[in-house]
């Protein structure tokens, strides 16, 4: 705790005490704030958590049909099939606040057959896989946009701790210090007023 550097009059001492007042109803909705941050934060933390999973497990399903397919094919085959891609894939963007924290929401269109290849010289294995994949990315999407909103709710997270803390352990104690410092000074001015004013009395009665 230090003091804050202000001269020791009453008008500085009725402004600290509205100060004080202020920093702690700002404490306090900042405190509030913090704890709701933390709660939406563990909640996508959870999901993220989910997401990955699920991405790892689909991921694995994926390779290992792909890899069965291409046991069937040849090398030429399997680049004759996927060389000329129809699909396409458009990702928008957008954001929503949530607790003054701007998280984003993607949404993907697709376009086209992602099965663009002849059924000759494939098999259903390749298919297989192909659509595996084609779930995978939506799935990477997910889990992308979950991250960057867990991303976005931890930078607000950590800023409103940094402020909850600097109300707490610095600026509240600080000016609750310097109200006792002036409320003290103060009192030693009146006593000393008073003691200062019974003196002349005593001298003017003699």
């Amino acid at each position: 705790m230090a003091l804050l550097r202000v001269n020791p009059t009453r008008m500085a001492l009725m402004d600290l005490k509205r100060r004080a007042k202020s920093a702690k109803r700002g404490h306090k909705l900042l405190k509030d704030k913090q704890d709701g941050l933390m709660q939406q934060f563990m909640s996508i933390i959870r999901e993220a958590k989910t997401l990955r999973e699920r991405v790892e497990e689909q991921l694995g399903d994926a390779f290992r049909a792909f890899l069965f397919a291409s046991m069937w094919l040849s090398d030429a085959q399997l680049k004759n099939a996927l060389s000329s891609p129809e699909a396409k894939i458009s990702l928008s963007v957008q954001t929503k606040n949530v607790m003054s924290v701007r998280i984003p929401f993607f949404e993907i269109k697709k376009e086209g057959n992602i099965k663009n290849y002849g059924f000759v010289g494939t098999n259903a294995l390749l298919d297989q896989a192909v659509e595996k994949f084609d779930e995978l990315f939506e799935v990477l999407i997910q889990l992308a946009q979950i991250e960057k909103q867990a991303e976005s709710m931890a930078i607000e997270l950590e800023t409103t701790r940094r402020r909850v803390n600097a109300l707490e352990y610095k600026m509240i104690p600080d000016m609750t210090e310097t109200i006792k410092y002036i409320t003290m000074k103060l009192d030693e001015s009146e006593r000393a007023g008073i003691i200062s004013t019974m003196k002349i009395k005593a001298e003017m009665e003699k």
